[in-house]
C-alpha cells in the first residue's frame, strides 16, 4: 500500500512587518553621552521631535509611549538624582525613544509548527475544529522567539486561518525562583502575542515548542511544551505551562537526561509516570519516565536509525498521539546531504517502550519546490494532530516557512501494524 499524502495549496511566509519594540543597550557609557545631548535640547525641540516620534510609531504600537516610559526608566539610573526631578515627563519620554529599537519577528524565518486542539471550540460546527498552531520565528541575529495563529480544520480537513492582529506584544515578564511567566492582556489577540526571549539561558533563542494537551488523571487538562533555550553556546530544554494561551509559565527542566534537543511530551502518564521522547545522544531516540515532571534522570534506548534516509539521526516530530492501536510517533529521520524527512512510528499503549512497527520508507520529503529555504532539503514538524479520519501534519519547508499536509490515518496505521 502506497499512502496518499496530501499537500495543501498554502504556504505561510514570514511576514517582515510583525514588530516588537526592544530595549537599545548601548552600554553605560556611550547611555551616559546620549543621555546627555538629549537633555541638551530645548522644550520646543523635546516637543517637536516627540511630536513627530509618536505621529510616526503611534499606529505600530498599542501603547508606545508606555514602552518609552518603561524604556527610560531601564537606563534612569545613569542620571544623577539630583537632575531627575527636573526631568519633564516629555523628557523622559524623549530618552526612552532612544533606548528603543523595532526588532523584526519573522524576518528570517516562520517555520517548525506545532498544532494543538483550541481550549476555546466555539464557532466549530459539526466535523470543525478549532485549533491553535505556535510557531518558530527567526529575524535578526537568529534570534527565535514563539508566536501563534488561530485557525479552523474543517470538516473536509482543510485549515481556515483567524485574521491577524495589527500589534504584537511581548507580555508581562514576573520572574520566579525557578523561572518566570508571561501575562498577556485578556483582550489581546493570540496572533498578537509573542514570547520573546528573557531568561539568559534563552537569550539567543526559543527553539521548536511542541505542545500538547496534557490530560490529568482527574480529567482535568492544561497545555504543556518542551523548547530548546539557547544562550548562543548551550542548550537547555524547557518546559511552558499554559491554561488559556494566555498566562505562560516558563521552568527549565532538571535531571541527568534532561540535555539535548528534541524532548516531546506525551498527552498523558503510562502507567502513573510522566513520559517525554528524547534524543540525548544526537542519533537515536530514547524514551524517559519520571514521577516529576520537571525532573528527568533516566533513558531507556528506543529506536536507532534503520533507513538509509534516517542513518544520520532519528527524532520526534512532535508528542505521540494516542490511538486504539498504540501511540502514533511522527518522526524525523536525517540522511544523505543532511536530507531532512518525516516518519512515522507505533508504540504499544501500555508499554511505549516496545516499537510496534516503523514506516520503512518516508512519510513526507522534499518536493522540488520545498528544498530551497534558510537550511535546504527539510521537511520538519514539532506537532501534529488528529482530524476525523485524517492526521493533519503542519511542516516546516527548509527552515523557511509553513505548509501542510494530511494523511488517511486507517491507511498510515494498517502501514504501521
Amino acid at each position: 500500500m502506497k499512502l496518499q499524502v496530501k499537500r495543501f495549496d498554502l504556504r505561510l511566509n514570514p511576514d517582515v512587518k510583525k514588530v516588537i519594540p526592544r530595549f537599545f543597550n548601548t552600554g553605560a557609557e556611550r547611555s551616559l553621552a546620549l543621555i546627555n545631548r538629549v537633555m541638551q535640547l530645548s522644550k520646543n525641540e523635546v516637543q517637536e521631535l516627540l511630536q513627530h516620534l509618536l505621529a510616526e510609531f503611534q499606529d505600530r504600537y498599542s501603547n508606545i509611549q508606555l514602552v518609552f516610559e518603561n524604556h527610560y526608566e531601564a537606563v534612569q539610573h545613569l542620571i544623577p538624582s539630583p537632575q531627575q526631578p527636573a526631568i519633564s515627563y516629555e523628557m523622559k519620554l524623549l530618552i526612552g525613544s532612544y533606548f528603543t529599537m523595532e526588532y523584526s519577528l519573522e524576518h528570517a524565518a516562520l517555520f517548525n509548527p506545532s498544532i494543538v486542539e483550541d481550549p476555546d471550540q466555539s464557532g466549530a460546527g459539526e466535523g470543525e475544529k478549532n485549533v491553535i498552531l505556535s510557531f518558530r520565528a527567526t529575524g535578526e541575529g537568529h534570534v527565535s522567539s514563539l508566536v501563534f495563529k488561530r485557525a479552523k480544520l474543517t470538516s473536509s480537513a482543510g485549515i481556515q486561518f483567524d485574521p491577524p492582529g495589527k500589534y504584537m506584544n511581548p507580555g508581562k515578564v514576573i520572574k520566579s525562583e525557578n523561572g518566570y511567566e508571561l501575562h498577556f492582556e485578556p483582550g489581546s489577540l493570540l496572533s498578537e502575542r509573542v514570547i520573546f526571549p528573557v531568561s539568559f539561558s534563552e537569550k539567543n533563542g526559543i527553539e521548536d515548542a511542541r505542545f500538547t494537551r496534557f490530560i490529568n488523571e482527574d480529567g482535568s487538562g492544561i497545555y504543556l511544551a518542551t523548547y530548546t533555550a539557547y544562550d548562543g553556546t548551550f542548550i537547555i530544554p524547557h518546559l511552558i505551562e499554559t491554561q488559556d494561551f494566555l498566562h505562560f509559565k516558563m521552568t527549565p527542566l532538571q535531571g541527568k537526561t534532561a540535555i539535548n534537543k528534541n524532548l516531546a511530551l506525551f498527552p498523558r502518564k503510562v502507567n502513573g509516570q510522566y513520559v517525554m521522547i528524547s534524543r540525548i545522544d544526537g542519533v537515536n531516540n530514547y524514551i524517559m519516565f519520571s514521577d516529576d515532571l520537571y525532573r528527568w534522570d533516566n533513558a531507556i534506548l528506543l529506536q536507532r536509525p534503520e533507513n538509509p534516509w534516517e542513518f544520520v539521526q532519528i527524532g520526534n516530530a512532535g508528542s505521540p498521539l494516542e490511538t486504539p492501536e498504540g501511540w502514533l510517533m511522527i518522526t524525523h529521520g536525517v540522511g544523505p546531504m543532511r536530507k531532512y524527512c518525516l516518519g512515522a512510528s507505533l508504540l504499544d499503549l501500555n508499554d511505549p517502550t516496545k516499537e510496534l512497527g516503523r514506516l520503512k520508507e518516508p512519510l513526507l520529503m522534499p518536493e522540488e519546490e520545498e528544498r530551497y529555504g534558510y537550511v535546504p532539503n527539510v521537511v520538519y514538524s514539532c506537532g501534529t494532530i488528529i482530524h476525523g479520519d485524517q492526521l493533519f501534519i503542519p511542516y516546516a519547508v527548509s527552515d523557511y516557512a509553513t505548509s501542510f499536509a494530511t494523511v488517511p490515518l486507517k491507511d498510515l496505521l494498517a502501514l504501521l501494524r
